[in-house]
């Protein structure tokens, strides 16, 4: 029987990204499902009072640095955004939306969101930019910016970050493999090694 790996993110994470970059592969690799699990960072670090990294000053320095280590270790792009930290709300019920109506363009959507932050750096709080990544990926705008307010969708969504909390998790990415949580990308060896055995 192949394993699962549920994925929780928040596209405002760029460890998240870095995450997305590799994780596919690594399933892949192992015969494993991945199901991305979008949540709400802000509801789940206000749940755990936790909060991001950058906020203390000395962490937040030495994360930029590690993330460029990383992103040099997987041989992908990253430039950390000007318009950090992102408010995620709109991005993450688009999330949802499309996983739950077309689950089939759900990796397009996700790999647009991730890369246009990112990669391109660019501000997904401006109406006007969101619309042009969102149309460049094959989406319409209209349909998407509708989910947002879809009460199903919004629900989803709450219910995907009480469910983390529920079981554990604290920050983004958090990965679970059955009932064993391993949280951050840095950690991505240690579910390779998981659906190792």
């Amino acid at each position: 029987m192949s394993k699962t790996v549920e994925f929780f993110f928040d596209f405002g994470s760029p460890t998240t990204y870095l995450a997305h970059t590799q994780l596919p592969a690594i399933c892949a690799a192992h015969g494993a499902n991945l199901e991305y699990r979008p949540i709400l960072l802000g509801g789940l670090f206000q749940a755990t009072k936790n909060a991001s990294p950058v906020m203390v000053p000395a962490k937040g320095r030495y994360m930029m640095i590690d993330l460029a280590r990383f992103a040099t270790r997987y041989g992908v792009p990253f430039k950390l955004n000007p318009h950090f930290p992102i408010n995620t709300l709109q991005l993450m019920r688009m999330a949802v939306g499309v996983q739950e109506q077309h689950p089939e363009r759900f990796m397009d959507f996700a790999s647009a969101v991730f890369n246009a932050l990112w990669v391109a750096g660019k501000n997904l709080g401006d109406p006007a930019v969101l619309a042009e990544v969102l149309s460049a990926a094959g989406f319409a705008p209209p349909a998407l910016l509708a989910l947002t307010a879809d009460e199903a969708v919004k629900t989803k969504l709450k219910a995907n970050t009480e469910e983390a909390v529920r079981r554990g998790a604290f920050g983004a990415p958090t990965f679970y493999i059955g009932e064993q949580m391993y949280f951050g990308q840095d950690r991505l060896d240690f579910v390779a090694e998981a659906l190792r055995d």
